[in-house]
Formats: C-alpha cells, sequence, structure tokens
C-alpha cells in the first residue's frame, strides 16, 4: 500500500481525452455545388407512457392524452400512415418503455426534426449520428458512391467515396485536459493538442444541369421499356471531361431507394460484346494499313470464313455495293474483307492501340479490361464486326475519342481537381490526358464523314440521330448477347443496342455513348428511337448551350426587342439564329407578351418565353434554372410552387399537357 502512487491516480481521475473529429471531405460538381458532404441525421424514438402514471409531466414520457396528436404529426412529416403510427405508440407488450419507427423513422433531416419538435409533443425524442448527404440524390449515384459509418466513422464503400476514401477521410484530432470533479475544464492548460485535419474535397467535372437532364432522360427510357442495363455517358471530345453520366438500373444516394436492385457500376464492371461501334475501329485501323478504298466494290450478303457463313444483319445484303456504303448500311461482311485485308495479326495490333483489353484506370472504382477469342481465323472475322470480343462501356468511350479529338485517345476523367480545404491549396489538378495515338488526324477526319453518312444518308442506319441546326456523326450498333450454354440468345429483345454520336461532327467538342441490353418490351418504338429519345435531347441541350457555337457581337449578348403583335414564326427564327433557345406557349400567330422585357440583354443561351393567343400547354422544363420557371409562372400567368434548389427535375403537370388556370403547378429542383 505504501508503494502505491495516490497523487498519480488522482492527476488520472480528473485527466481527460476528447477526440476531435475531423470532418470529412466534399465532393462538388462543375458548378460548386455539393453532390456528397457531411452532415448530422437523426433517428426518432418515443419515450411511451408509464402505465401506473399515464400523464406523467417529467418531460421524458409521451402523455397518454398525446398520442393522438403525436401520430398525426409524425405520421404527416415521416409519410407513414396514421393508423400504423397509433398502433407503434400502443404495443400490446405493456413492459415496452420505447419505441423506434422503422426505416421511415431514421436518417432525419435537420429540417424534419425541427418540424416534429416544433409541435412540443413530450417524449419524441432523437438519437443524432454523423451521415453523408447527397442532396440530389439520384445523380451519377454509381460514379460518386456511397458510404457507411463504421465505428463513428464515416466510411467509402463505392464509386469516388471508396476510391478516395484515404483522401477523403481526413485525420482525426485530440485534446487532452484536466478538469474538476464536476466535468468543468480546469485553467491549467491543456496538456496536448492535435488539430483535425479534414478531407480533402473533390471538385468533379459533372455538369449539374446536363446531368440532371440525363437522369431525367434515363428514368422515362428505363420506365418504359425496362431493359436489363442502361448506360449513358457524354463527355467533352477536346478534353475527356466526363459531363454528364448514369447508368439504369440506379439508386438514390440520400435515400438509399434501388440500392438492393444493383450494386454493379455497369459504366466500369459490366462487359459486354460491342456489336457494330466496333467497326468505326475497323474501318480506322483499315485506312491506317493502307487497305481501305472508300470506292471500291465488294459483294455483301454473305462470306465464308472456315467455311463458316457470316452474314450481313439483313441476310441477303445489297449486292455489289462501295465500302463507304458497306459503313453506313453497317455490313458485316465488309468489315470481314477488311480484317483479312489487313491479317489478324494487324488488326489485333490495332485493336490494342485503341485501348480494349486493357484497364482504362479511370481511379473510379473497380475495373474490368475484357476478354478476347482470337484463336483462328473465324475468331478474327467475328471481332471486326464486334462479336467474340468483351469490352467495358468505358473502354470503349476512351477508344472513341481518338476519333473525335483528331487521333489522340483521351483517357475519360471525372476529377477536376482535389484541393486541401486546411490550407485551399490545390494538391492534385488533372489534366487532359493523352493515353495514345491510335490513329493520324486525316484517318479520324475520314472517320468523321463516314459517320455522317450514317446519319444523314436516306438508308443509313442512324437516320434517328439527325438534330436540325447541326452536323452529327454516328454509328449504331445492336450486339448478339452469349448464351451461357454456348452460342447466342435467340429473340428480338435478346440484344445490345447501342450508339455512339459526335458533334458537331466537322470539329466534334462533344462525344455521347449509349447502351441498352434486352429491354423488355420496344412498345411502337424500334431500338434506334428509344436510344434517340435520350441522344437527341441531350446533345441538342449541350449544342444549344455552348455559346462558343453561337457568337455575336464578340460578347455572345443579345438585345431583347420588343416583340409584341409581331409574327410569331418570324420573330422565332430571327431569336434562334441569334443563339437564344425560344419556349412558345399558346398555338396563335402573333406574341402577346414576352418572358424579357424591352431593351434587356441576355445571354446566349438563354430562354426567352413568348406568349401568343390559344392554349396553354405545359413546355418540358426539365433543367429549367428557378429564374427561367419563375418568368413560365409570370407569363402564362398561373401560380407554380418550386421547390429546392438546382434545376427542374420533376413537374406536377405533364408535358405537352393542358394547363389549368386554378391549380398550383409544382416544380421540383435539385
Amino acid at each position: 500500500m505504501a508503494d502505491h502512487d495516490l497523487k498519480k491516480d488522482v492527476a488520472n481521475l480528473y485527466a481527460s481525452t476528447l477526440d476531435l473529429k475531423a470532418k470529412r471531405g466534399t465532393i462538388y460538381d462543375a458548378f460548386n455545388q455539393p453532390i456528397a458532404e457531411d452532415t448530422t441525421t437523426y433517428d426518432i424514438y418515443v419515450v411511451l407512457p408509464k402505465q401506473d402514471e399515464p400523464n406523467i409531466t417529467d418531460g421524458q414520457h409521451l402523455k397518454e392524452k398525446d398520442k393522438e396528436k403525436a401520430a398525426k404529426v409524425l405520421s404527416k412529416n415521416l409519410k407513414i400512415k396514421y393508423n400504423k403510427v397509433l398502433k407503434m405508440l400502443s404495443p400490446e407488450n405493456k413492459d415496452l418503455y420505447q419505441v423506434e419507427l422503422g426505416n421511415a423513422g431514421k436518417n432525419l433531416s435537420l429540417e424534419t426534426k425541427n418540424k416534429i419538435e416544433a409541435a412540443k409533443i413530450q417524449g419524441i425524442k432523437f438519437w443524432s449520428r454523423p451521415a453523408r448527404l447527397y442532396p440530389n440524390g439520384m445523380f451519377a449515384s454509381h460514379l460518386i458512391g456511397i458510404t457507411h459509418v463504421k465505428d463513428g466513422n464515416i466510411v467509402g464503400v463505392t464509386g469516388l467515396e471508396a476510391a478516395y476514401n484515404k483522401q477523403l477521410k481526413g485525420r482525426d484530432g485530440v485534446k487532452k485536459y484536466d478538469r474538476d470533479s464536476r466535468g468543468i475544464e480546469l485553467s491549467t492548460g491543456v496538456d496536448e493538442y492535435k488539430k483535425p485535419l479534414n478531407g480533402d474535397n473533390i471538385y468533379t467535372t459533372l455538369n449539374p444541369k446536363l446531368q440532371t437532364y440525363l437522369e431525367s432522360l434515363m428514368n422515362q427510357v428505363y420506365e418504359k421499356h425496362h431493359p436489363k442495363i442502361l448506360n449513358a455517358a457524354l463527355i467533352d471530345a477536346k478534353t475527356g471531361a466526363i459531363l454528364a453520366a448514369s447508368q439504369r438500373p440506379t439508386f438514390n444516394a440520400q435515400t438509399k431507394a434501388g440500392i438492393s436492385d444493383t450494386w454493379i457500376n455497369t459504366l466500369l464492371n459490366d462487359t459486354y460484346e460491342p456489336g457494330s461501334t466496333m467497326k468505326i475501329f475497323t474501318v480506322s485501323a483499315a485506312i491506317e494499313s493502307g487497305v481501305f478504298n472508300p470506292n471500291a466494290l465488294y459483294k455483301s450478303g454473305v462470306i465464308k470464313v472456315d467455311k463458316i457463313p457470316i452474314h450481313d444483319w439483313n441476310r441477303k445484303g445489297w449486292g455489289m455495293i462501295s465500302y463507304r456504303k458497306g459503313f453506313y448500311l453497317s455490313s458485316n461482311t465488309a468489315m470481314v474483307n477488311l480484317e483479312q485485308k489487313m491479317g489478324q495479326d494487324t488488326w489485333l495490333k490495332y485493336i490494342k492501340k485503341f485501348g480494349l483489353l486493357k484497364k482504362p484506370n479511370l481511379h473510379m472504382g473497380p475495373e474490368q479490361q475484357g476478354t478476347i477469342q482470337y484463336e483462328y481465323p473465324i475468331d478474327a472475322a467475328n471481332t471486326a464486326f464486334g462479336q467474340g470480343i468483351n469490352v467495358s462501356f468505358m473502354q470503349m468511350l476512351q477508344g472513341f475519342t481518338a476519333v473525335a479529338n483528331n487521333g489522340k485517345m483521351l483517357k475519360p476523367q471525372l476529377i477536376k481537381k482535389i484541393v486541401d480545404p486546411n490550407t485551399n491549396k490545390v494538391i492534385q489538378s488533372f489534366k487532359p490526358e493523352v493515353v495514345g495515338q491510335p490513329i493520324k488526324a486525316s484517318t479520324s477526319k475520314k472517320l468523321l464523314t463516314y459517320m455522317q453518312d450514317v446519319v444523314n444518308q436516306p438508308d443509313g442506319t442512324g437516320i434517328e440521330y439527325r438534330i436540325p441546326g447541326y452536323k452529327v456523326a454516328a454509328k449504331t450498333g445492336t450486339a448478339q448477347i452469349a448464351n451461357p450454354k454456348g452460342g447466342y440468345l435467340t429473340g428480338s429483345r435478346n440484344y445490345t443496342f447501342s450508339v455512339v454520336g459526335m458533334a458537331p461532327a466537322d470539329n466534334p467538342k462533344y462525344l455521347m455513348y449509349i447502351t441498352m441490353k434486352q429491354p423488355k418490351t420496344f412498345g411502337t418504338s424500334p431500338s434506334n428511337k428509344i436510344l434517340a429519345s435520350i441522344f437527341n435531347p441531350m446533345m441538342k441541350r449541350v449544342l444549344d448551350d455552348d455559346v462558343e457555337l453561337h457568337p455575336l457581337n464578340n460578347k455572345n449578348q443579345v438585345k431583347i426587342g420588343n416583340y409584341k403583335n409581331k409574327q410569331i414564326e418570324q420573330i422565332k427564327k430571327e431569336l434562334i439564329a441569334q443563339g437564344l433557345k425560344v419556349v412558345v406557349i399558346g398555338n396563335g400567330p402573333e406574341i402577346k407578351k414576352q418572358s424579357v422585357a424591352k431593351g434587356e440583354t441576355v445571354l446566349v443561351g438563354e430562354k426567352i418565353i413568348l406568349l401568343t393567343d390559344g392554349e396553354k400547354i405545359m413546355p418540358d422544363v426539365s433543367g429549367w434554372s428557378r429564374s427561367d420557371v419563375a418568368r413560365l409562372a409570370n407569363i402564362m400567368n398561373v401560380k407554380i410552387k418550386i421547390k429546392g434548389k438546382g434545376y427542374a427535375y420533376e413537374q406536377s403537370v405533364k408535358p405537352n399537357t393542358h394547363v389549368p388556370n386554378k391549380k398550383t403547378i409544382i416544380v421540383k429542383l435539385k
């Protein structure tokens, strides 16, 4: 007992250690708006009335007389039916001290918590916990990823959240100090203090306006046709920056709705036989090898390799046609002839030059490198038209950049920069990265010309991808899907349908690639029309918004005139020519009101709404800003309630339907 250090024991008794939590880094979009950020969420629970003192007023228990009021408040704010809540508050087990309200009562926002607390009902309590906020909900969810809480810390599970978890998580700090018997810190000073270092912030290339619009277009196709997989990406063809990308099935990163449907990032991890979009690489390789003569003739229909017949997609072909025509008709036999002229070794060399059979190393998460069957001449022949080779979506996207970018192949990039918030210094900047030059600039120019044939020739396979006012270069694809039991699946739905398009075709600024696997139904629409319902409005939106493509007076500005009582068609034509986006309400011949006043100056690419006589039809406001929606409400003289921040993604009155006079229209932004 004499050796016991009583003084040391007392010191330890009053010594305290406080962990100082670092803030996880924020992931931003291209406009510096948060996509993923730290927050606190709340789980609700209710302390039940005491059986012996049902109306106790100690502030801890729900009063018996308040049960119905509590059920009403909770059902309203938690979206649980009133009767269900009331039943939860009156459990059969009378020994229960408190109840939770299931998933609906978890991960509540501060706003919801405040609304419930405003009712001032005794016995309704909350637990707080660290969480990750995804304010946009469904927004490139697989690429951004999600987190979970482990040992009190937020940890990345998928996407960028996982790939950059080390940079995002930061480093916790610590504070060691002495306190008195009441727990109050003593003024004797701090024994040790280590400042927490917040995690790095990641700035992505995602354009929120374009991403929101893409999600909306993808939803429409997915809900109508239910494909097994639907992928789409729009990139800057000169930098490789991913402007918008999404997949279906997907999930809402905030609510986690749909997350059980698929964990797979099909943009990175799914492999498939690409089909006829592969012909872009075949013709490119043939030009580079000196064996492609666009005007030379060949016999289409069928060709035998190793005594095995390979048919064109229409089985009979088109007789003797040129190789250029064979490309825009998507002839398989043309590609087999070109592969044979090149030779197996040369063709395989170009497959690898275009980055296929190699992981792109995009730092977005796990990737697939693909596979190829290339033992016999028939194998090489099949790969020339996109069968017998498995690729990933991002591999194909990367390969296509060589055609759009004068032969230089660019790595698709999702991150613009990483910033240390503790010093505000950029610690990593992502510049355009050329990962190869499989073809010459002259070859890429020829390919763009041939790809315009696909869209512009009356019998081209891609006429659905024409966009008025713009030149589009495109290539379509329809790939068979391997049967696990051998051979290929049969039936009109068992294909991977695809399109890649570039615009403006003479010198592409934008490249878009879409794949759709095994739609459950086509409805009345062929596959091209389904994919065009995503490609055309998406590509038109980005082209319309690009002020560099619509220059005016070196300032990219338009001065608005007085258009009242003038002919709508003439004014509409003039404003479009000046680079404005014109929205017409009504079907009368003359303009009655305009959303922008005479004398005001607007930027090229902005909207002007013109009202005429006749029925008011609701436009599609997807991607509109708050100010655009407000102007629409004003000019139509209707009440529009705008919810959220950002850009419109949902409207209560469907596009192209009558606008009711007395009904409030709800437009949601994110």
